[in-house]
């Protein structure tokens, strides 16, 4: 009797802890934990297995779960700025969702994060790193047990830490404090016995750019191979519209007035910032392949996926630009890897379109946590993909991006990409719109939006991106109310 009782508890252990807590029925290891990693300003292709990368470029620890796991090349975000973006992480939603957007906006009342449905599921949460939604709101929010940030943008050097809701000064690089706060989580605080999701959200490699001390001055002097689009006098810049051609003179142009021009011969402003940029890059590598290696030398490797992301793309010249926001490559490609040893095929390359709204479907779907009801997620869960199944996949998406008063330079724009078109809507500007064929152009140095051919494709696409934009209430765009005097002087936030 008390042997069938046993058993009988055994079982029902079994059922109501959820799939999480135990390996499949083959014996086989089980993703039961899941490390979400994100960094900040990381275009796709500075990685160094990366085709396109500088050929100096080193980040070791990508390289290997890029060799080891999953490598989704083609992974974008549906917002390129911080706090949109990072809201569409969180909730599945697009920006016109969640209405998180801008950098200062606070994420409104009652909006659900995905971590919510793991800890109904049993399991433990963290997050430790940047927020930045609400600006210099950096208090404990929901769906997370414990709770490591900082206000804003945070500084990349002894960072005040708000460290479950008392503040802390850390000294060191801010990636490196971040990583040992994770990693003392991992190893000492969190419980044991529970499976658990990581955030683990990076400042780097954000604007201005700052590497680790003792990576200063790693690559400078290495070549560059500046992107042809950056010079005025690229034959078909004319083809840009009129804010392209003007927001290189803006706060985020290589041709800014205030700060001098960064395109003039031997460029050493621009140089400093690639430089600067690359080193960032490798600061935060270093840190990744910490966080790896404990992962191996504690057994966790074995049930852990993790996966890393940036949170919008970034230019480096591209177009006469250096920053985000606007639907360029450039700006709106993340690099995307998922690494999962013994769960998932090593060394595969997936080709279909990723996006960040896609992330907490598929991190459900991978601890096999009971999704929430349908529509409450944008995105789809790339999970069945990362397996090697066969599955139907979108054709296209939408992107947006809302016209900020404090960095005017990019107007408000709605955009729809497929595998080889894109369409640019500017809404609010007297000039033309944009579209590329990326198959024949992919940088992006033609616009096509005149070209008699192609207007069926244009018109197609068009309606389209209002149709769906009009169909989930897109169209409503929100107004900010200004700080200041309108006519006065304004500080910038960041």
């Amino acid at each position: 009797m008390r042997l069938a009782c046993k058993i009988l508890l055994l079982c029902f252990v079994a059922l109501f802890s959820g799939n999480v807590f135990a390996d499949d029925a083959t014996g086989q290891n089980k993703i039961r934990n899941v490390i979400f990693i994100l960094s900040d300003d990381h275009r796709f292709d500075f990685m160094s297995f990366h085709p396109n990368s500088p050929k100096w470029l080193e980040t070791p620890a990508l390289d290997r779960m890029a060799k080891e796991g999953v490598h989704l090349a083609n992974a974008f975000v549906t917002t390129s700025l911080c706090s949109p973006s990072r809201a569409s992480i969180l909730t599945g939603q697009y920006m016109h969702r969640h209405q998180v957007v801008d950098n200062q906006r606070p994420v409104p009342p009652g909006t659900t994060f995905f971590p919510q449905y793991l800890q109904k599921a049993g399991m433990q949460t963290a997050y430790v790193g940047k927020w930045h939604m609400g600006h210099d709101d950096d208090s404990k929010r929901p769906g997370f047990d414990h709770w490591v940030s900082f206000k804003g943008q945070g500084s990349y050097f002894d960072p005040v830490l708000n460290v479950n809701g008392k503040r802390q000064q850390f000294e060191g690089y801010n990636a490196d404090v971040l990583t040992d706060l994770a990693l003392k989580w991992m190893n000492s605080e969190r419980d044991q016995k529970k499976p658990f999701y990581l955030q683990l959200a990076f400042k780097a490699v954000h604007y201005p750019f700052q590497p680790a001390r003792r990576n200063a001055g790693r690559y400078h002097g290495k070549p560059i191979d500046y992107p042809q689009t950056r010079a005025r006098t690229e034959r078909n810049y004319r083809t840009q519209p009129n804010w392209v051609k003007e927001r290189r003179y803006s706060i985020h142009g290589i041709d800014h007035m205030e700060t001098g021009p960064f395109d003039k011969d031997p460029v050493p402003d621009l140089d400093d910032l690639y430089y600067d940029y690359a080193e960032a890059v490798y600061s935060l590598d270093e840190n990744i392949a910490r966080l790896l290696d404990y992962l191996d030398k504690s057994g966790l490797s074995k049930n852990t996926l993790v996966m890393y992301m940036g949170d919008n793309g970034f230019h480096l010249g591209e177009h006469g630009f250096y920053d985000k926001r606007d639907a360029f490559e450039t700006s709106i490609r993340v690099p995307l890897l998922a690494w999962a040893p013994g769960n998932l095929e090593a060394g595969k390359k997936l080709e279909q379109m990723a996006l960040n709204i896609d992330i907490a479907p598929t991190i459900l779907e991978a601890l096999e946590v009971t999704p929430p009801a349908a529509g409450t997620f944008d995105g789809q869960s790339f999970f069945p993909l990362l397996k090697g199944d066969s599955i139907d996949w979108r054709k296209h998406f939408i992107y947006e991006y809302h016209w900020e008063w404090n960095f005017p330079a990019t107007p408000t724009l709605f955009a729809i990409r497929t595998d080889r078109f894109k369409y640019v809507y500017y809404h609010g500007t007297w000039d033309i719109d944009s579209f590329h064929d990326l198959q024949t152009d992919p940088d992006e140095r033609h616009n096509l939006i005149q070209i008699p051919a192609y207007q069926p494709q244009i018109e197609k696409m068009r309606a389209r991106l209002f149709e769906e934009l009009n169909t989930r209430n897109g169209l409503n765009v929100p107004v900010r109310i200004p700080h200041g005097d309108r006519l006065g002087q304004r500080k910038l936030p960041e």
